[in-house]
């Protein structure tokens, strides 16, 4: 009895609720998330396809970075020797002829050299 009770008190109310909502307005918000979910759905679709392609380019140029950049490594250790040898050269240079290099240019042995590996 009172669980029958129960549950046409909740019918009633259900039956207030749906006089205070028109079913025009109910319709219009259904269509409005039918058109949201097809443009999401769209959107999802191309974003798919996009991480797609990005993985496939990423896949072809992956393998030419790595080689470009272990290239690019040992360039700047082969320059970092060359510029030692020239550090070196040129203090031995200063130490057997003093005024070689006129106009306090020994003063400038500093590498002048931008740090890359620096931000």
């Amino acid at each position: 009895m009172e669980e029958e009770s129960i549950r046409e008190a909740s019918n009633e109310v259900c039956r207030e609720f749906k006089t205070l909502i028109d079913e025009r307005d109910l319709d219009s918000l259904k269509q409005l998330q039918l058109l949201i979910l097809g443009r999401l759905q769209d959107s999802n679709a191309v974003l798919s396809h996009f991480n797609e392609n990005s993985e496939n380019c990423f896949a072809e140029v992956s393998a030419d970075f790595s080689r470009n950049t272990r290239l690019l490594k040992s360039m700047k250790l082969d320059l970092d020797y060359i510029f030692q040898k020239l550090r070196s050269m040129k203090d031995k240079i200063l130490a057997t002829y003093p005024d070689a290099f006129p106009d306090g240019s020994e003063k400038e042995v500093l590498d002048r050299r931008p740090d890359l590996e620096m931000p």
